[in-house]
């Protein structure tokens, strides 16, 4: 049940209860006579939210109003007592180590390791990886339920949108290109009209503030399957491929690209990486280098969805 408060008849003035809750309204108004030589107060009922605001009280059990109170007059708390809790029977009795640095005092509690953590994740920290390709519709992927290849007109952008909204604005691309656009060495993934580049300059104009990340790979392009050029006898022709990929990663920052993440693992692609991307004055435009890759099945699903399985071979060079 509402409590009571005690008011003065002055400045108050009862209303008729409004849907049967019985809530009085106050106002500047003239006294309400009453009948009698005195004037006696008027009880009227505190709404719920009054009367949770009024029972807010201190862990010491006293309400805020009381504490600010005593603060105010000086009457401050005493010290709590100093009591040591008691430890099971038969805990031998010891000297304390003698340790400067006891670095569970900073996990003792909730308030204390989330101060003092060292990682703390958000969807800030998250990159969104999107499989593109050239048809209006979304595609499932069938070695990943649930996961689809995204229309790079419709699909994606609400994607986009539904990612955002939970606060990740961190995006990876991931291409699924046309056969008839392959070919052995992977010149659609340097054509400014490409999937990549024609997507990046959508979602930068309908986002201009997200993070657009771009694998740097010449595998959804090559029709060898290969993350680069293949000779005759089935070698990776390592420093011709790097030359591509610095056209793929120019191609892409001049679309909008804010990150070229080369997945390929050629050697001195790094360097020659950010040598083409500032000699084309894209000297803000990062790289986030993929640092080892593995020969695992797990990377079956992901081929799947790029349509990027080796013809021969495999990618253990």
């Amino acid at each position: 049940m509402a409590s009571t408060v005690s008011f003065s008849p002055a400045n108050v003035q009862m209303l008729p209860a409004r849907s049967g809750r019985g809530h009085a309204a106050f106002g500047s108004c003239s006294a309400v006579p009453r009948a009698g030589p005195r004037l006696r107060s008027t009880a009227v009922r505190v709404s719920s939210e009054q009367e949770a605001a009024a029972a807010v009280r201190a862990p010491s059990g006293r309400t805020i109003e009381e504490c600010e109170a005593d603060a105010v007059a000086g009457k401050f708390p005493a010290p709590p007592p100093l009591v040591r809790p008691k430890a099971p029977e038969g805990t031998p009795e010891i000297r304390p180590l003698d340790m400067a640095k006891r670095p569970r005092r900073n996990r003792k509690s909730p308030a204390l390791r989330a101060a003092f953590q060292e990682t703390s994740i958000s969807p800030a920290n998250f990159v969104l990886p999107l499989f593109i390709h050239e048809g209006e519709e979304d595609a499932p992927i069938g070695a990943m339920p649930g996961c689809y290849r995204l229309g790079w007109r419709h699909g994606l952008l609400d994607e986009v949108y539904k990612a955002r909204d939970v606060g990740v604005n961190s995006f990876v691309l991931f291409p699924k290109v046309p056969d008839a656009l392959k070919s052995p060495t992977g010149d659609e993934a340097y054509n400014d009209n490409g999937l990549v580049p024609r997507t990046i300059r959508l979602l930068k104009d309908k986002f201009p503030d997200i993070v657009i990340y771009t694998d740097v790979a010449l595998d959804p392009y090559s029709s060898d399957g290969h993350d680069g050029i293949v000779r005759e006898d089935g070698v990776i022709m390592n420093d011709e491929t790097v030359y591509q990929l610095c056209k793929q990663a120019v191609s892409q920052a001049r679309a909008g690209a804010d990150v070229v993440s080369p997945s390929d693992m050629m050697d001195g692609r790094i360097g020659a990486l950010r040598s083409a991307l500032d000699a084309e004055g894209f000297h803000d435009v990062s790289i986030m280098s993929y640092t080892a890759k593995y020969a695992s099945s797990f990377y079956g699903p992901f081929r799947e969805a790029l349509d990027s399985n080796p013809r021969f071979g495999d990618k253990k060079t």
